[in-house]
């Protein structure tokens, strides 16, 4: 008897099914939100989740702006940036980057969470961050997902 009665099946680009999902960021904690979007991201939900492939589904995040932070992080959490000069430390609080743009706070906290190699690089791509309710991907047809 030569053959197995299972395979594992690898996904690999032409087989991945990858959907369109929408997650709103009203009243969630940022972390925790954050950990969940990257799981979407890589793919871990899904049976045929493979390490090595963008096996993911593309991921719309509404309402940015309304995320949470617990305790005092809006002040005491520091964002560190190097420009690459002598003397080119910057530094910011979360209460500055949400003054900027509140995609950004949403979008580093994922990044975060992703690997930090070339998949890591084209899963970010998959990852869309809207401040309002309104997002442009009607037409993709966005399943929406609740945490």
């Amino acid at each position: 008897m030569d053959t197995l009665s299972y395979k594992t099946v690898s996904a690999n680009v032409a087989t991945a099914e990858k959907n369109w999902i929408v997650v709103d960021a009203q009243a969630a904690v940022l972390g925790r939100f954050a950990s969940e979007v990257a799981k979407i991201l890589r793919g871990k939900h899904k049976t045929s989740y493979t390490p090595h492939v963008d096996c993911g589904d593309n991921v719309i995040v509404i309402n940015a702006d309304k995320v949470r932070l617990t305790g005092k992080k809006w002040n005491d959490k520091v964002y560190v940036r190097h420009t690459g000069y002598p003397g080119g430390q910057r530094i910011s609080t979360p209460k500055l980057l949400m003054q900027k743009s509140a995609p950004i706070l949403v979008e580093k906290a994922v990044r975060g969470m992703l690997p930090k190699n070339r998949l890591g690089r084209q899963l970010y791509r998959n990852l869309f961050v809207y401040e309002g309710p309104e997002h442009p991907h009607a037409a993709q047809q966005p399943k929406e997902h609740k945490f």
